[in-house]
């Protein structure tokens, strides 16, 4: 036996780990801005250095690994996806399932036309749509069936060939479709398109930024003289600009500023808002003072906020506003993120839950209205590691449930249990913030790992009959990938612009995020040269992952002919 054959036999983990290293490094290299993908590249280096020998890992390593990647995925959807259940949102959730109904329909289309085993079009599915979480969903499903070990683990690396040769082409293609063929589809200019959706969100006053940023908030100190005998309410109304007065010094002693005080001469004030608006207040008020010491004990704060109220999901910032009311007095917001993306902000700009929003002002303020829109998120907190193990067992359990369709029985398996779990944990999470902790460090980390090894563990394993599979079907994958990939986005273009009546930038935002192709946003801001497509990623992201991944099961359900 050689070094390298015992070393397989004695501890393929390190093989594993080996390859979930190299395929990460790989998948982060560029090329004029072009990356494979982490995900692709560890399945290649795993069916690579599968030729090596044969792999064996057991079947509760890969449960687990791929359990917290998919429980990891819904979790950080479970909010968006039951928010995303409302009118406000339902022509978005629409053309996520006609993108995922018109893929599905293809890959059935193509399995009766080229008899295609289970596992191909599965392998399929999973690389053509760029949804990885496929393999897992379907592989359990297929495990479900009793098959033959030699037959199962054929039928596993068939998904492995089918994902590989599919997963970059349609990973390409929908980088390329997004940002250039969709806006051709709808006969606009995209870069035009986007300065008009940047206005209607600035309330229809030409943006003078792309990014639409409202400008800096800060604090100052003035003494005053021309307000004598005024209310607090009455200048705040005078100065606008959401301009509020902070803090009332009178005779060295605090007073409650209150919108009914009546101000006093001499009194010394400070005032928070937008830098405009504090600079254009001394005609209002009186001189500008120099009151480090005013300033420095003023508790003001900086804080990210993650939305949770569902009230608030698809509303306007005005609207919201609105609905928070006086709670959001002397709250400003510097800054909103979008699956950790900027999104431009004006009155018009739409909020959903999972944004996180950068609120300015002072400690009480903000904690006022954190509690009208969801909790500050703390970098701080710890992985409830509990809630976690638990919600995946339950989830896990629930998999086990199944129903039979002729001679198939159908079910969620493991990975759809997990995914539904994960959903149900993250939707809790949102209403009771004192509850399962997982941050997002820890959300991405369990998502590397768990993806990573469950895809290095199916390439090892089936190295060698995914490599013959590739060698017997590659050109008509390719062929079949293409179309898998190309006709959803065509349809979900034109349902989305001509019978939706969905805004041109953010139906390009959209397609990218029912593809679930993060570097689509970032493709498609590029050539908008504006961040407004990230207006329309959120709900279909949420979504589509969830649709696509349920999509494992169903085609092993559809395909298996016993």
């Amino acid at each position: 036996m050689s070094t390298v054959q015992w070393m397989i036999s004695t501890a393929p983990e390190i093989f594993l780990l080996l390859a979930i290293a190299i395929g990460t490094v790989l998948g982060r290299l560029k090329v004029r801005g072009f990356a494979l993908g982490t995900t692709a590249c560890i399945l290649i280096v795993a069916v690579l250095i599968g030729q090596l020998g044969s792999f064996s890992f057991p079947p509760v390593l890969r449960g687990i690994l791929f359990s917290l990647f998919v429980f990891t995925i819904g979790y950080r959807s479970g909010p968006e996806f039951f928010a995303s259940l409302s009118i406000r949102t339902l022509a978005q959730v629409v053309l996520s399932l006609v993108i995922g109904a018109t893929g599905l329909m293809l890959v059935l289309i193509f399995a009766h036309l080229f008899k295609l085993d289970t596992g191909t079009a599965a392998g399929l599915t999973a690389g053509a749509l760029t949804q990885s979480s496929v393999i897992g969903t379907a592989s359990g499903a297929l495990a479900q069936l009793g098959l033959a070990p030699d037959v199962l683990k054929q039928q596993e690396a068939n998904i492995a060939a089918g994902y590989a040769v599919t997963y970059v082409l349609g990973y390409i293609l929908t980088l390329l479709f997004v940002p250039f063929v969709a806006p051709r589809l709808m006969r606009v200019d995209l870069k035009a398109e986007a300065k008009k959706l940047e206005a209607e969100l600035a309330g229809g006053i030409p943006a003078k930024t792309d990014n639409l940023s409202y400008r800096k908030f800060q604090a100052r100190a003035y003494r005053v003289s021309a307000a004598a005998g005024r209310t607090v309410e009455a200048i705040e109304a005078e100065i606008g600009g959401r301009t509020i007065v902070e803090r009332i010094v009178r005779q060295g002693a605090d007073v409650g500023p209150h919108r009914d005080v009546v101000l006093e001469n001499g009194d010394a004030i400070v005032l928070t808002g937008p830098t405009a608006a504090i600079v254009a207040a001394k005609p209002v008020i009186g001189a500008e003072i120099d009151a480090d010491e005013l300033l420095r004990n003023l508790p003001g704060n900086v804080i990210d906020v993650l939305v949770e109220s569902r009230k608030l999901h698809g509303r306007s910032i005005r609207e919201v506003a609105d609905i928070v009311g006086n709670n959001a007095r002397g709250v400003f917001l510097r800054a909103m993120t979008r699956m950790g993306r900027e999104v431009p902000l004006g009155p018009d700009t739409r909020v959903y839950v999972g944004d996180v929003m950068t609120l300015v002002g002072s400690t009480a303020n903000i904690a006022r209205a954190t509690a009208q829109v969801g909790s500050a998120l703390n970098t701080s907190d710890r992985t409830d590691i509990a809630f976690l193990a638990a919600g995946i067992a339950v989830g896990l359990l629930a998999g086990l449930a199944s129903f039979r369709v002729g001679n198939v029985a159908l079910t969620l398996g493991g990975g759809g249990g997990a995914l539904i779990a994960g959903l149900v944990c993250g939707w809790l999470r949102s209403r009771k913030p004192t509850m399962g902790a997982m941050p997002p460090a820890a959300q991405q980390t369990l998502s590397d790992i768990g993806l990573g090894g469950f895809i290095a563990a199916i390439g090892l394993g089936n190295g060698l009959a995914a490599w013959s599979a590739i060698q017997a079907h590659g050109m008509l994958l390719v062929g079949m990938g293409m179309v898998v990939t190309l006709v959803p986005l065509t349809v979900g273009t034109i349902v989305a612009y001509y019978v939706l009546r969905m805004n041109p930038v953010v139906t390009c935002g959209a397609l990218a995020g029912a593809m679930t192709v993060d570097a689509a946003v970032t493709g498609v801001c590029d050539v908008a040269e504006s961040k407004t497509p990230v207006l329309g990623v959120a709900v279909p992201y949420a979504v589509g992952n969830v649709v696509l991944t349920v999509l494992g099961p169903i085609v092993v359900a559809a395909t298996y002919s016993g």
